[in-house]
């Protein structure tokens, strides 16, 4: 059986589409291919997300900004939106698709001390985390 492809997706592909890959990744092994993308990508990935990741030994600094148009046409058999903006923009994907919106607040943009911002990273790392791996193993169970 082949392994399904999964595409996170948000508008910058900066932190959160970023994290969850990295997190989905972590969480469902070699089962299946994830990858993340934004409808308007920021070019990098934010450097707090970075150290997030580092933080529970997962590294994304070789993961890259990508732009969503770089999937279309290409076989994804899951599309999960994890920002409103992404969930508004996300285009039809030929086939059967299965869609999820998991939205959650875009550390990115926090004001605030070095502690708050870093404490909102982690939050959100971490709602994200439980999130992710409660997919992965829905996903193996149905397998």
């Amino acid at each position: 059986m082949p392994k399904p492809i999964i595409l996170i997706l948000c508008t910058g592909n900066s932190c959160r589409s970023q994290m969850a890959e990295g997190l989905l990744r972590a969480a469902a092994g070699d089962s299946m291919i994830v990858h993340s993308a934004g409808s308007k990508p920021a070019g990098r990935i934010h450097p707090r997300a970075i150290a997030a990741m580092a933080e529970l030994g997962l590294d994304i600094s070789g993961q890259r900004s990508k732009s969503l148009d770089e999937f279309l046409g290409q076989p994804i058999d899951v599309v999960i939106t994890v920002c409103a903006n992404a969930d508004a923009a996300c285009p039809a994907f030929p086939g059967k698709v299965r869609r999820y919106h998991w939205g959650f607040d875009d550390p990115g943009h926090t004001v605030g001390t070095e502690e708050e911002i870093t404490a909102h990273f982690r939050q959100v790392r971490d709602l994200m985390n439980t999130v992710f791996s409660a997919f992965a193993a829905g996903y193996a169970l149905r397998g």
